[in-house]
Formats: structure tokens, C-alpha cells, sequence
């Protein structure tokens, strides 16, 4: 069973938002950090999603 969490050390830059997403859907944590980094500017509301995120999902160790 696939399970969304937020990644812990090497995988997490910031809060690890972008390195669970990147595990959840089986690609590089790259492609979810550039996204956000083009999108955050452009559209303003992902840089807003991102910080739900890391409030909503939780951590990976309290998965495991």
C-alpha cells in the first residue's frame, strides 16, 4: 500500500514535501523541486499549497 508522507534526511531539502511526493508517484525529487520553484513565482498559489502540505502530511517517521 502506497502511503503520502513528508521524507526525512538525505531525501528532504526543506520540509520534505517535494521528496514524498517524488516516492508516492515512483519519480526524481528534482522534477517536484523545480516545478515548484518555477511555479511558486508564476503562480503564486503552489508556494501556499506547499505550506499545507507540510503541515497536513506527515513526517516519515511517524509512518514507519
Amino acid at each position: 500500500m502506497k502511503r503520502l508522507y513528508r521524507t526525512e534526511g538525505h531525501d528532504a531539502i526543506i520540509l520534505g514535501v517535494c521528496g514524498g511526493l517524488a516516492r508516492y508517484f515512483g519519480v526524481d525529487p528534482t522534477v517536484f523541486r523545480v516545478a515548484t520553484v518555477i511555479l511558486a513565482p508564476a503562480a503564486g498559489l503552489s508556494l501556499w499549497v506547499y505550506i499545507i502540505a507540510a503541515l497536513i502530511m506527515p513526517k516519515e517517521s511517524a509512518v514507519y
